[in-house]
Formats: structure tokens, sequence, C-alpha cells
């Protein structure tokens, strides 16, 4: 089952739930008091090179006539497009510069290059998702409903080929984002002319990106042509299954939590930090690979503060590190491969029926909850003040002694298994 009592399986006194709160509502109020002139300068020096990016990109494309050159221009129109889509276009939707009053970077008015309107985008990810973060049943993009990444999914025939899914949706990201989008505001209209208005909205947002990549910019390239065309198509697969491999990663990786809708009920902001903070997973990366990711290589920062522009992530994360030690917290990351290594093993796993996994559905790298700690009886949650100079001890030490607890039975009983298989002492003549 997914986590239901967040308190107790962070093993953390209510007291220090609100207190761990304070401390991010006061990095908050930090960060908003000092935005500026440095920040300002920043997105728009991003905004004007990825424009200088991507009119390099396709300059080279039209003009040269090498295999090396038609690589190159590529190559560059991909980073381009990764840089719109991540640190431009996802950051912006989420208000991160509304702050500047700047009509041109506003959450409302900033067009994404991708098959889907960003007005629909920006319900779908910033409300149902970012609200409701690994909520099974609520968090419309725990899956994007088509891969189980939870055993609280119930498993269904069509699972079989989550795989091949995952595959085609990672090369088709933003056509799939586009109808997952739609279907997700389609939900709340009241009226078929509302949905049949917003399945109008995306049909002209498709047909504009499809005239746009593989009709107008092709036509300009005259009887080469069909070399635009498969750099445009080749830059859109590769952008989208960066997009596909970062979002992934900040979810669906070990450590990553997911949780039951009962652990809504009553949920005050302190709880929802904590959700945020057990929900989510970094990667590793340094400027170069936060940059092309839209810092969503820090995605736990992310979620605490997403409307906190993305250039203060990495300060941030230095504060947000000292308040988790200090509660004995863990702080989710590792390398980029080892985070989707998680997210693949876990789509192929979770495929197959519940009788062909090994590990319980309370206590599997992908699947956790409380109970993985009352069933062993490790580190029970301790209510009521703690002794004068004691140390905190949260989920970072529980995981640790509930592995040495298998650790120790496991050795214990390989020990008694080797015992009853040693051949018995030969008898000594009288």
């Amino acid at each position: 089952m997914a986590i239901t009592e967040i308190a107790e399986y962070a093993h953390l006194h209510d007291d220090d739930i609100t207190a761990i709160a304070d401390a991010f509502d006061e990095i908050r109020s930090d960060i908003e008091a000092s935005l500026g002139a440095r920040d300002r300068a920043y997105i728009k020096r991003a905004i004007t090179f990825q424009r200088c990016l991507e009119i390099a990109g396709r300059l080279t494309i039209l003009r040269s006539r090498s295999r090396t050159g038609w690589a190159l221009g590529t190559a560059t129109l991909v980073a381009a497009k990764c840089i719109e889509n991540m640190e431009l276009a996802h950051n912006i939707g989420h208000g991160q510069w509304d702050w500047m009053n700047d009509p041109e970077i506003h959450s409302n008015t900033w067009e994404w290059d991708m098959a889907g309107p960003s007005s629909q985008w920006r319900y779908s990810h910033n409300y149902r998702h970012h609200v409701f973060t690994n909520v099974i049943g609520v968090d419309d993009d725990l899956g994007y409903g088509v891969l189980r990444v939870s055993r609280d999914q119930e498993w269904k025939l069509d699972y079989l080929f989550a795989p091949l899914r995952a595959a085609l949706l990672a090369v088709a990201f933003e056509w799939g984002i586009a109808l997952h989008d739609l279907y997700a505001e389609q939900e709340h209209q009241q009226t078929e002319e509302g949905k049949a208005e917003l399945k109008r909205a995306m049909l002209h947002k498709m047909a504009r990106q499809v005239a746009k990549d593989y009709a107008f910019f092709p036509a300009l390239s005259g009887r080469r042509w069909l070399r635009t065309f498969w750099a445009n198509l080749i830059a859109n697969m590769i952008r989208n299954a960066w997009a596909y491999i970062v979002i992934v990663c900040g979810h669906f990786a070990d450590g990553a939590e997911k949780f039951t809708a009962q652990a809504l009920e009553n949920e005050t902001k302190p709880e929802w930090y904590l959700r945020q903070l057990l929900g989510t997973a970094n990667f590793n990366a340094g400027p170069v690979m936060a940059f092309m990711s839209g810092n969503l290589c820090y995605q736990i920062e992310h979620h605490l503060f997403p409307d906190l522009p993305s250039n203060r992530y990495p300060e941030i994360a230095v504060r947000v590190r000292a308040v988790l030690a200090e509660y004995d917290l863990p702080y989710t990351t590792g390398p980029l491969y080892r985070q989707f290594w998680h997210t693949v093993r876990t789509i192929c796993k979770l495929s197959l029926p519940d009788r062909f996994l090994r590990a319980t559905s309370d206590d599997a790298p992908e699947t956790a909850s409380e109970l993985r700690f009352r069933a062993e009886k490790a580190h029970p949650r301790v209510f009521g003040p703690r002794a004068s100079g004691a140390p905190r001890t949260g989920l970072s030490t529980a995981t640790k002694e509930l592995a040495a607890q298998r650790t120790w039975r496991r050795r214990a009983l390989r020990r008694l298994a080797a015992a009853r298989t040693a051949p018995a002492p030969a008898a000594t003549a009288s």
C-alpha cells in the first residue's frame, strides 16, 4: 500500500513537522525579498541565448551541404528546444517570473513550443500534479494513465505492454502530454460545448506545430526540404525523450514515495510540505545539465517552491539539505543514470501481475508505506517531547535500522541452513 500516515512514515513528531514548515517559509520569504535585477537579467539572457541558438541551428541546417554540418545544426536545434521547453516554458508557466510584470515573460501569455496549449498544461500540471503530488487516483501524472508505477494501481492485462508504452511515450512525449492535459481539463468542464472548445484549441495548436516544423521550415530549404524535415523531427523526438527522462526521474525513482487519497484528509500546509519532500527525487547535475533540465534536477526544491525562479534552486537546495539533515530525513538524489534505471526497472517489474513480484506491497523500492515499520516493529514513532540533548531520529535512521535488522536475519538464516546441511562428525572407534 502507499503511504497514508505520512507523519508516522517520516518518524516525526507533529511539532517537528511544524518546525520544518517554518524553516521552509523562512526560505521562501528570504528568496522573495531578494528577487531583483540579477534574476531579471538571468531570464532575459536565457531567452536571448535560446533564441540565438535556435536561429543558429536552423541556419546551419539550411545552409550546410555536408552531413557533419547537418548533424551540428540538428544538435544545436535539439539544445535550443530543450532549453525552451525546460528552463523557459516550464518555469515561466509556473509563474516563476510573474513578479516582473513583464507581459512577454508571464505565465498567462507565454506559449511553448509543444503540441498542447500552455493553458491546458497549466491546469493539469500546476494544479492537479503539484497540489496532489503522487497521490494515487488524484495526481493524473502518476503513470499518465498508461504506466503502472505503484502496486496500489490495480494490475490490468494491458500493463503487459507498459515497457513499450513508456518507450513510445518518451519519443512522442509532447503529443502524449497534450492529450493527457486535454482529458484532465475536460473532466471539470460542465458542458459538452466547453469540452469541444478545449479540443478545438488543442487541435489548433497541434496543427500550428506541425505546419511550423514539418512544412514551413522544410519549405525554406527548397529542394533539400527533406533534410530539414528530418532535422526537425529528430530534434523534437530527442527533446521529448529528454523531457520524459527528467520528469520520470523526479517522480518514479526509488525514494519518490506514493500516497493514498486518505493522506489528503485535513492536510495542513506543514503536512503538504512533508508530502512534497517524500514524493519527489533529485538527480546530480552540473551547471550545464541543470540549465538543460530547467533546473529540475532540483525536483525536491521545485515541488516545495514551484513559483520561485529556477536560477535560485541551487542556493535553496543548500538550505533544504540542512533542514532535512537536522530532522533526519533523506534527501533523495543520485546520478541521472541510476535514477532513470530505477524508473525503467519499476515500469518493467510492475507490468507483471503481483504474484510474480517478490517484495511485499508495503516494502518495495517503488511502493512503501508506514506498515513496513509496523510489521518489523522497527524504530517505532515516539510521541511526546524529546529528552534534552538527545539526537533526533527520523526516517533516515529508521530505514537504516530496518535494513540492519533484515541483514542480521538473513545471515542468521544462512547460518542455520548451513548447520542443518553440514555432515555429521564421524564416530570414533572404541
